[in-house]
């Protein structure tokens, strides 16, 4: 599965986790696994705001952008993500949401 980041500045982090062709962002499930190869399902199709493009398979690999949400004090590798590759099922490692400011004494 090849994921494409898209970031926006929103207000709700984002959890993904993937297990086969299905992802699971903030708890919603969303299977991929009947789409055919060579097909594409547009992003209108999908009934979710994460999406931020169509997904498709391509030679039996998914491929799709999602967004990825930051915070006003975003680090540059949320700003400017690389594309995922996952090739294994669970949680899925992002980008943080905003970079860590240390607590004042």
């Amino acid at each position: 599965m090849q994921i494409t980041l898209s970031p926006a500045r929103r207000d709700t982090p984002l959890t993904l986790s993937r297990t086969g062709d299905a992802l699971t962002i903030n708890g919603e499930v969303f299977d991929f696994t009947p789409l055919p190869d060579g097909a594409t399902l547009p992003r209108e199709a999908i009934a979710s705001d994460w999406f931020a493009g169509p997904v498709e398979r391509v030679d039996g690999t998914l491929r799709l952008s999602l967004v990825l949400p930051h915070g006003a004090n975003a680090p540059q590798e949320t700003l400017f993500p690389a594309p995922l590759t996952l090739t294994g099922n669970g949680p899925v490692t992002l980008p943080p949401y905003a970079m860590e400011t240390p607590d004042a004494d």
